[in-house]
């Protein structure tokens, strides 16, 4: 055979195959194969088809881009395809595109007149159509009426306010948004933007968030008629909520010019959409701009830097393209720098905020990992050591404190590259020095490198060779607390290198404990500065490693609350610090055990072996948890979440789950978290998180949600926010445990309404969930099985059971024999439904297995009584459906086991004694047997002469 006759057989069979998975509503798998049919062939005829056929299985994936998309193609080549065309028109109605799927529907009602599919679609289109217009011409009215109010100089400030608020309503619509858009709303927003009145500019700019939500076009036109520097400006304002509410419409302006230009753009769309590359770099020019500016706000330049941090790097690190990074580097890394070479105490350099620092360190860090090799990274370098070394040749002393404090907070963020800062000539011993320094503001500068200095591989050494002595010396002499809080942190940092091995204690025995206390003493001092007590959390973070720390401070109320209300506190710097601190105390950090084997060698070789500390035993953790949630750690876990910071970077969030994760360990916790918004948290901590993050909120997910009551504990909309995360949990890459929490949880899910099974389905879950039903593990077998029995009160998981070509029947009739119990009560349960739902699917049952009789046979004489009472119910379903079958059941030994359900009796429950008797009358209406009268009428025959 040529290779052309085998890629044309190939062709064949994938193609035939698809239809095969279209028609037993396998969605994915007919993709598959169609997309792969599609590479084999050259035939314009043939991928029309292939196109056509693949855009009806994203018609019911409720990919709609993608359905009218292919679509489109297959009417490239032949545009009298009445099929393709009707899909694409279906498709056009589900993307809201109403005019072209009208003129589709109609094509397709000219070529085939009696079609009544076509008939109705054109009908339902019509009235939509209608409806809009409606709407449009109701909306106008309203816009022309706000619009005049707030032109009107004469009207009361309370009016204008009001009409202002309204126009936020309305934005919020597509057709007041187009409305306000075409009547030149953009022109009176710009002059609402420029009044004194806070809450009419908030009114603007929310409005203008209505506008540019998912809409390219009317984004760029948006940014180019108002221009950036106005915005910018808004930003920038002294006003902390206008500058919040002017940093989120820039996050939307720059999700709708980024986001919607991934989006296949096809149709009238296309001639009004350019490249937004223009529009996204001038945002970015005028927000590096706005890094030095003496003009902007403290508020409004972390705004700034918060912007750049989620719209500048890649999202993904498959996606190649890291130009953006590249931009901002060569144009403003340098801009950014002198953010982060500012001490506010000098009075040269722009206003900043206690968050500016560690916002700026995660910039600097975002960028350098989104660099992809080497010639990136050394250009990423020379800038910065061009930076530092550009300030630290300058005379005097203020200068090469800019150097240092650019050094600090490298060394926070993109530690490489801050290390090799710190080793350029003359900068460690510069920093060893202002130590002693008189100054307190030079000192809290070279203290805080040295700080930044001691995590670093490179540089501790060095440090605990050096710095210990210098770090003790200024905590014991110093009289300012700034500088005492910080040397302390200094102190803990090096005190804590040996992590949660309790064989290697760096100090002295009690001397962490000392340090602990002093740390705690401070946090609870309110007459500190936020700052000084945001550095004692630093200290106990590393402590904490120590159990006996960990005991002390969960014994101390006090303590804990004020690091509480820290963590709820504007000072968002301390977000990471509380949060490691909380990891150490529930021990929610990963523990790798080491193999007792290794262990053995370890010590026979007169190697290190790790120690655990004795109160890192379980029993002492259950107790620190149960102190934290009486504490209120929960609340403080949850306004942590809340947080709109740099600062609550992915390791910070990681953190966080992890903590839930082990508050929600014991059932008996659960409800506490629960009633405290722990779920509500959860929820973002789940989507948005490194992956091992999402895993862990997704199994505190999974867990409060076995044993508690979805509808309650995750109310609303909430509910259905909750699928995806436990559909993550099935994956190879989980634990079994994770896998068998996260069936549990959708089981539960599964059995409340139609609308979370079809999310479930929706997340393609219900292949995944049929993988784990072979699963070698019994409680995962069970899990799985349990899932797939709510899962078939939903039309769409029966269809895969009535489709012919596959073993699940089949697998649901030989688990109900199984000796299990618990897998048994979910198969017999899901064939029970399923025999009840699909009667046609009672005929193939004696395919499945020569044993089913059998089968059905021990499930009626099981003494279980849910077990008995799946049995009838199957037997009565199988019974009604198909009269043969119903007479194999009576000659079997199953007619005289009925007939002793069917009296009740002691161990039998009436729901299994009326389905008995239900199977019995079957049986007689068939006249396979006779009533209890037809026998005595007939043993009178027989004794009469």
């Amino acid at each position: 055979m040529s290779g052309s006759e085998k890629e044309k057989e190939d062709y064949a069979a994938l193609k035939d195959e698809g239809n095969t998975l279209f028609k037993a509503g396998d969605m994915q798998g007919a993709v598959r194969c169609y997309t792969k049919a599609l590479k084999l062939s050259d035939s314009k005829a043939e991928r029309a088809v292939l196109h056509r056929n693949r855009s009806a299985c994203y018609l019911k994936q409720e990919e709609y881009s993608k359905a009218e998309s292919d679509a489109s193609k297959a009417l490239d080549t032949d545009p009298g395809d009445v099929k393709a065309r009707f899909r694409r028109a279906q498709a056009f109605q589900k993307l809201v595109r109403l005019d072209q799927a009208f003129m589709d529907a109609q094509r397709c009602a000219q070529l085939e007149p009696k079609n009544k599919a076509f008939q109705d679609l054109l009908r339902q289109l019509g009235a939509q159509i209608q409806q809009k217009s409606v709407q449009l011409n109701s909306t106008d009215a309203r816009v022309q009426q706000m619009f005049s109010l707030l032109l009107d100089a004469s009207a009361n400030d309370s009016d204008r306010q009001k009409a202002a608020q309204n126009l936020v309503v309305l934005s919020r619509e597509d057709a007041g948004a187009e409305q306000i858009f075409r009547n030149d709303g953009v022109k009176l927003i710009q002059k609402l933007l420029h009044s004194n009145q806070e809450d009419v500019v908030l009114s603007a700019l929310r409005t203008l968030v209505g506008l540019c939500t998912g809409h390219q076009s009317r984004t760029m036109a948006i940014v180019n008629e108002l221009g950036m520097e106005q915005l910018c400006g808004v930003m920038g304002s002294g006003a902390s909520t206008v500058s919040l509410a002017a940093c989120h419409l820039l996050q939307v302006m720059f999700e709708s010019l980024t986001e919607v230009m991934k989006r296949e753009i096809r149709g009238k769309d296309e001639a009004i959409l350019a490249e937004p590359s223009k529009e996204l770099r001038s945002m970015l020019r005028h927000l590096l701009e706005m890094m030095p500016a003496s003009d902007v706000s403290g508020t409004g330049r972390d705004s700034a830097i918060n912007l750049m941090v989620k719209q500048v790097p890649r999202k993904s690190l498959k996606n190649p393209d890291n130009s953006l990074t590249l931009w901002v580097i060569d144009q403003g890394l340098k801009k950014i720098l002198a953010v982060a070479g500012t001490v506010p105490e000098l009075s040269e350099g722009p206003p900043l905020t206690e968050n500016s620092h560690m916002s700026c360190s995660v910039l600097l860090s975002k960028l350098y990992d989104d660099l992809k090799n080497d010639t990136e990274r050394e250009n990423f370098n020379k800038l910065c050591e061009e930076y530092v070394q550009q300030y630290f040749n300058q005379p005097g002393l203020d200068a090469k404190l800019r150097a240092i404090q650019a050094v600090s907070v490298l060394l926070q963020g993109p530690s490489e590259v801050g290390n090799r800062t710190l080793e350029m000539s003359g900068m460690m011993d510069a920093v060893i020095a202002l130590c002693a320094s008189e100054d307190v503001t030079h000192q809290q500068v070279a203290v805080e490198t040295v700080i930044h200095a001691a995590g670093k591989a490179k540089r501790a050494s060095f440090i605990t060779a050096n710095g210990v002595a210098l770090l003790k010396d200024l905590y014991k002499k110093s009289e300012n607390d700034r500088i005492r809080v910080r040397a302390l942190v200094g102190l803990c940092k090096l005190g804590s290198a040996g992590g949660t091995d309790f064989s290697m204690k760096q100090f002295a025995e009690g001397s962490t404990l000392r340090l602990a206390k002093q740390c705690r003493k401070w946090l609870c001092n309110e007459s500190l500065p936020t700052t000084s007590r945001r550095w004692s959390v630093e200290g106990l973070a590393y402590l904490t490693f120590d159990a006996d720390v960990k005991e002390d401070l969960v014994e101390d109320t006090n303590a804990l609350q004020a690091m509480f209300e820290l963590a709820k506190s504007e000072d968002k710097t301390v977000l990471f610090a509380v949060g490691s601190t909380l990891v150490n105390c529930t021990n929610s950090y990963e523990v790798e055990k080491p193999d007792p084997q290794m262990v053995e060698l370890a010590k026979y070789a007169k190697q290190h072996v790790p120690e655990v500390h004795p109160k890192d035993a379980t029993s002492y953790v259950e107790k620190r948890l149960g102190k934290l949630l009486e504490a209120g750690v929960v609340s403080a876990l949850v306004c942590m979440v809340k947080k709109e910071s740099p600062a609550l970077t992915e390791a910070c969030r990681e953190g966080i789950a992890r903590i839930f994760l082990a508050l929600v360990d014991r059932q008996e916790d659960r409800g506490t978290v629960v009633a405290q918004g722990g779920g509500k948290a959860l929820i973002p901590l789940a989507s948005d998180n490194t992956d091992l993050g999402k895993i862990k909120a997704a199994q505190a997910l999974a867990k409060i949600t076995i044993t508690s009551n979805p509808e309650i504990a995750f109310p609303g909309e909430r509910i259905n926010e909750m699928v995806r995360p436990l559909v993550s949990l099935l994956t190879i890459e989980c634990t079994l445990l994770q896998n068998f929490e996260a069936l549990m949880a959708l089981t539960n899910l599964a059995g409340i309404n139609e609308r979370l099974r079809q999310k479930i389905i929706k997340e393609k879950a219900v292949a995944k969930i049929e993988g784990y039903m072979f699963e070698e593990h019994d409680l995962v077998r069970a899990a799985a099985t349990e899932c797939m029995c709510n899962l078939v009160l939903s039309t769409e998981v029966q269809k895969l059971y009535l489709a012919t070509g596959n073993d699940r029947l089949k697998l649901l009739v030989l688990y109900s024999g199984e000796d299990d119990e618990r897998l048994r009560k979910a198969a017999a349960g899901t064939l029970a439904m399923l025999t009840s739902e699909q009667p046609e699917l009672c005929a193939r049952i004696p395919g499945t297995t020569t044993h089913w009789l059998e089968i059905l046979q021990s499930l009626l004489l099981c003494e279980i009584s849910d077990l008995r009472h799946r049995g009838v119910v199957i037997v009565q379903n199988i019974m009604q459906a198909d009269k043969s079958l119903a007479e194999t059941i009576m000659e079997s030994e199953a007619l005289e086991i009925l007939s002793v359900l069917a009296k009740g009796g002691e161990g039998t429950s009436k729901p299994v004694s009326k389905a008995a008797q239900n199977c019995l009358d079957i049986a007689v209406e068939y006249s396979i047997i006779m009533s209890r009268e037809g026998r005595e009428k007939e043993k009178e025959k027989g004794t009469e002469p």
